[in-house]
C-alpha cells in the first residue's frame, strides 16, 4: 500500500459485479497480504480492485489487476 488512507480490496467478476471484499478500513502505508477462498466460485476471469481514500474522501490510489481462477 503506497499511501496511509482508508482501503478497500475486493474481487468482481467479469460483469463488474462484486464477489467478494478481502479487507477494508483505514491502513498505513506498508506490505500486506491478502488471501481469497475461492473454492465457492467458478473458473473463470476476475478482477482484484483496491482504492485507498485520503482526507476529504479523494481517491489517492487506484490499482486493477485481473486473475484467472483455474480448478
Amino acid at each position: 500500500m503506497p499511501v496511509n488512507g482508508y482501503m478497500t480490496l475486493s474481487i468482481h467478476d467479469l460483469q463488474g459485479r462484486q464477489v467478494a471484499e478481502l479487507a477494508s478500513g483505514f491502513t498505513s502505508a506498508g506490505y500486506y497480504q491478502a488471501v481469497w477462498d475461492a473454492s465457492h466460485y467458478s473458473s473463470g476471469l476476475y478482477f482484484i480492485r483496491m482504492n485507498v481514500y485520503g482526507s476529504g474522501n479523494t481517491l489517492q490510489f487506484n490499482k486493477f489487476q485481473k486473475i484467472m481462477l483455474v480448478k
